[in-house]
């Protein structure tokens, strides 16, 4: 809450210092800019906290603990030496994947279910290109998560774990000041139907996404524009880079979900809600990296700073532990 009481402390030395009569409309005009303000924390309070729910759920993108390729044929994959892919966690030996083209097969060595149901004999896995999603294989009591992906044409296997690491000691998030200034009105320019944009990705590989059009806006008297994609979720998704990143912002860019445009085609832009990509916090993603029309010659100050991994204690030999009971 720490944000949302400075905010409002702002707020009220600025009403407190204003010079002039303090006449009923003076009073409302400060009244209705309390008000404001107050909103705008609120907003902006619940957008974090939802943030910061969804990256430290037991399957959000802190669990990440792997990412293996499959290629054509067959893989036996577990935590044991004796795998041919070895994940980091769950069983020493979690079943076997046999990949013929785009079907993926699985027998498990291990108790699991697949999208909910218990697993004994084989069965084949949809990956997350079908129109149902990827299965939902799951091990480990319920800790484990594991999916086929596709990217670059390639399949891999995902995996997560809720004990991961980068979950249990998740360092939570920082932000830049931001602002309401940093709520920038905005004008969407369509592109022909059908366009699509390639975006490369952090591990190397292609995609060509759906460019419905691109945003146009103005800050500190220049005009900048950014390509927008739609992958489906009912909203503009913009990558970008900006004069922040590598410089107190992940460097390899920042993500911003954008309303859709109205039938004006006038939308807001609020880089205080500009967040990291899943790359900030595992190196097991495959994030989408801003294409060259999308680094900005401007530093937004706004939204959320580069990720802090938290730093392993060194161990002191000098220190004592308390005895443990047993």
């Amino acid at each position: 809450m720490k944000f949302a009481a400075m905010l409002l402390a702002s707020v009220a030395m600025l009403a407190a210092c204003k010079r002039g009569p303090a006449g009923p409309a003076a009073q409302e005009q400060t009244a209705q800019a309390a008000r404001e303000a107050r909103e705008f924390a609120r907003v902006q309070y619940l957008w974090r906290a939802k943030r910061v729910i969804d990256l430290s759920r037991p399957d959000g993108w802190t669990s990440l603990v792997g990412l293996h390729w499959l290629d054509p044929g067959a893989h036996r994959v577990g935590s044991g030496a004796d795998n041919g892919i070895r994940t980091s966690m769950g069983p020493e030996h979690l079943g076997v994947f046999t990949v013929r083209g785009k079907q993926v097969g699985f027998v498990p060595d291990a108790l699991v279910t697949v999208d909910g149901k218990p697993q004994i004999g084989a069965t084949n896995l949809r990956i997350d290109s079908d129109p149902q999603g990827a299965s939902q294989l799951v091990f480990d009591g319920g800790k484990g998560l594991a999916t086929v992906i596709e990217r670059g044409g390639r399949l891999a296997l995902r995996i997560k774990h809720a004990d991961a690491e980068s979950r249990v000691k998740f360092a939570g998030l920082q932000y830049w000041v931001g602002g309401r200034d940093w709520q920038i009105p905005a004008k969407f320019i369509a592109h022909p139907p059908g366009k699509t944009l390639p975006i490369a990705n952090i591990i190397g590989t292609t995609d060509h996404i759906p460019n419905p059009g691109m945003v146009e806006f103005e800050r500190g008297g220049k005009t900048y524009r950014l390509e927008a994609l739609d992958e489906g979720e009912g909203t503009l998704f913009l990558v970008f880079a900006d004069r922040t990143s590598g410089h107190g912002s992940y460097g390899a860019g920042r993500f911003l979900d954008a309303p859709m445009p109205d039938k004006q085609g006038r939308l807001v832009l609020d880089f205080n809600q500009s967040y990291n990509p899943p790359c900030a916090f595992t190196p097991f993603a495959t994030c989408p990296l801003p294409p060259p029309e999308n680094r900005l010659d401007l530093a937004i100050q706004a939204g959320e700073r580069d990720y802090r991994k938290p730093q392993a204690v060194p161990h002191d030999p000098a220190r004592q532990d308390p005895p443990t009971e047993g």
